[in-house]
């Protein structure tokens, strides 16, 4: 089963399951905002990519942050402000048999999903 975390409201979200829809793939979607972040995948997600790969610094949350903490950030801080404000992580991140994707990208998705 594919499971696509992110915000109901996010256009690359709904660029991303409006994809998963015409291709008839089925999947489960976790909303941050209605279900909450799980601190497990983050957790996860931290470890097996960097923080900065995990955490959206070209959104608005991240600009909004103040300067020092976004200097200071590291994967523990990351990890801390991922879970007081879901809009910090990158959307979509997808999980399918073992292999996670960060982001939406129609030819990385093409292969890892189909």
């Amino acid at each position: 089963m594919i499971t696509v975390y992110g915000i109901r409201n996010c256009d690359t979200v709904r660029k991303a399951r409006a994809w998963l829809d015409e291709r008839g793939l089925e999947y489960r979607f976790h909303d941050y905002k209605k279900d909450g972040v799980p601190a497990e995948r983050l957790d996860d997600w931290l470890g097996r990519f960097s923080w900065e790969t995990v955490i959206n610094r070209r959104g608005m949350t991240w600009r909004r942050l103040p300067a020092e903490e976004r200097e200071a950030m590291d994967g523990e801080r990351a990890r801390e402000a991922a879970l007081a404000n879901a809009s910090l992580i990158k959307r979509p991140i997808v999980e399918h048999d073992g292999e996670t994707l960060v982001g939406f990208d129609p030819d990385t998705w093409q292969e890892a999903l189909q």
